[in-house]
């Protein structure tokens, strides 16, 4: 087991630069299979899931080969394996192999996928997608098979917009034969750049980024060369903890635009920022303004920037408000603010923060990824030491967390115990 260590209370100077979006990587690793040729993706983030997701590649007979930041994945001795469940329950983005194998074979098979345990995310709205393309599902203790005699294009309306549903969906209905039309489709850059790939390949889809993307069926994809996208989350998250302790800190390598509901309430926090072309640089100067906010699909406010957003409330003059909307189990990192020395209660979802509040050093736990961003964002502020267990959620979406805090001034490290 790992543990993080972090002596608080330090002023961050320097930059940090951005690695590639990990919620588009585990969506462009999956999708990579659907071509009939070898394909390069570049700007991969070195993560576990990003190993998992190889590891599932490799299972499938899958030639991949890692060098430096890119990924070069050959399907052509491809073999449609059952996931077993020892490698789908590493992630949830495992579910991303549903849709691309039955869009590729006609058939998938494979067991429920893991991942943070932040609420209920049932794969409904995935599987009614691929029903309505013409599969059908079966369910045998907790193992799940799809498969069709042959895709045929469809009219599909998600009741929600969700990120995942979209893509899966959009990976199912590549190949199939005729005109498939997603609405109230997920709009968030994460899927712009799993569709851009796929039409880099050869398919055949437009309005990604839009509320209706319309695929038409092909039936061959190419080799290609693809860059991910900057991680708009960790971005973000490395902006909150310059708020907190920046003097001043450069965030590098991001797109400002897909990140413009955070840094609105930064600046209406009366937070000092410089935003450039493709970089923001960060101040902690004077007080900061109470403020609230409430998650919503993008382009709202970020459910994965909540956690450690109320970090940052905690430091605030006044009360300030967090409505989370998307999981019902995005909290769970109170309790560890509060034993840090922060003023929070909770009720109907909604969490009051009354601020500034100093924070001490103390032993906390990552319940879930962006939970153990906020523990890492309150450490730093926190005076004394904090220690963080359960880090290897941490390590699943943060590329070099320890080396890029530590190039910067922060008291860091890593530990085996």
């Amino acid at each position: 087991m790992k543990i993080m260590e972090i002596e608080g209370g330090r002023e961050l100077s320097g930059t940090i630069r951005i690695s590639g979006a990990k919620n588009a990587t585990v969506a462009l690793i999956p999708a990579a299979i659907l071509s009939d040729e070898e394909v390069t993706i570049c700007n991969i983030p070195e993560i576990t899931d990003t190993t998992a997701l190889c590891d599932i590649l490799k299972e499938l007979k899958v030639d991949v080969k890692r060098a430096s930041e890119s990924i070069i994945i050959n399907p052509r001795n491809m073999q449609n394996i059952e996931i077993k469940e020892e490698y789908s329950k590493k992630l949830r983005a495992s579910y991303y192999f549903m849709g691309a194998l039955l869009g590729k074979y006609k058939k998938a098979s494979m067991y429920f996928p893991g991942g943070c345990s932040i609420g209920a995310r049932p794969i409904d709205l995935h599987l009614k997608g691929f029903e309505a393309l013409g599969a059908t599902v079966t369910n045998e203790k907790n193992k799940y098979t799809v498969e069709a005699k042959e895709l045929h294009g469809a009219n599909i309306y998600l009741d929600i917009a969700s990120v995942g549903a979209t893509i899966n969906i959009m990976l199912a209905a590549i190949k199939a034969k005729g005109t498939t039309v997603i609405d109230n489709a997920a709009k968030e850059p994460e899927i712009v750049n799993v569709a851009t790939f796929l039409n880099n390949m050869g398919a055949k889809i437009t309005g990604a980024g839009t509320s209706t993307i319309k695929i038409v069926g092909v039936d061959y994809l190419h080799q290609c060369f693809h860059e991910v996208i900057p991680d708009r989350i960790e971005a973000g998250t490395y902006l909150i903890i310059g708020s907190l302790c920046g003097n001043p800190l450069k965030i590098d390598n991001i797109i400002p635009e897909h990140i413009e509901s955070l840094t609105s309430k930064l600046e209406e926090m009366g937070v000092d920022l410089e935003i450039g072309r493709d970089y923001i640089i960060v101040s902690n100067y004077g007080k900061k303004r109470p403020t609230n906010i409430k998650t919503a699909v993008y382009p709202g406010f970020p459910t994965d920037l909540q956690q450690p957003f109320t970090v940052l409330q905690t430091q605030c003059s006044g009360k300030s408000k967090t409505t989370e909307t998307i999981w019902e189990n995005r909290f769970m990192h109170i309790p560890y603010l509060r034993d840090l020395g922060a003023d929070i209660t909770v009720k109907n979802q909604t969490a009051t923060i009354i601020g500034p509040t100093p924070l001490k050093g103390t032993n906390v736990v990552a319940t879930d990824l962006r939970a153990g961003a906020a523990m890492v964002s309150a450490a730093l502020v926190a005076n004394g030491k904090t220690t963080i267990t359960n880090v290897e959620h941490i390590l699943r979406g943060y590329e070099n967390i320890v080396e890029k805090l530590s190039n910067v001034g922060a008291k860091i490290t890593l530990k085996e115990i």
